[in-house]
Formats: structure tokens, sequence, C-alpha cells
């Protein structure tokens, strides 16, 4: 059976994601990212003390795709 959709107020929408209005089957965002931090970079909680007295990230990053989301649809 079709949907029947009245007026639709979009505001804002991300990169990864699925705008869809309609009957379908499966929808199935994917996005990939690749995070670099140092030493106590997502440490979260009261009363913490982290004593980082040498940090080094290494963004050296050889290869040209990490992983690849086209054709995975």
């Amino acid at each position: 059976m079709p949907a029947f959709v009245g007026i639709v107020k979009l505001n804002s929408i991300g990169s990864s994601s699925v705008f869809h209005i309609g009957d379908v089957f499966a929808i199935s965002p994917q996005s990939v990212t690749k995070t670099f931090a140092g030493a106590g970079s997502f440490n979260t909680g009261d009363g913490l003390h982290i004593c980082n007295y040498y940090s080094n990230t290494n963004t050296n990053d050889a290869d040209v795709a990490d992983e690849n989301v086209i054709g995975n649809v």
C-alpha cells in the first residue's frame, strides 16, 4: 500500500544520514571515520589525575583508503 505523506519540514541532515519518504524495504546508512588522538584524549569522569609525561600520536597513514564504503549497499 503506498504511503501518503503530508507536509514535511527538514531542518538539517547529516553527511551519513538517510532522508526517505514513502515505502521502503531496508535503509542502511554507512559511514567511515578515522580518529587520531593522543594519550588521555578520551578520558571522562570526575576527579581524574592523568600524568602524560610523553605523548606521541603517529598520524602517518601510507595507504590511500582504509575502509571503502562504495559498493556495500
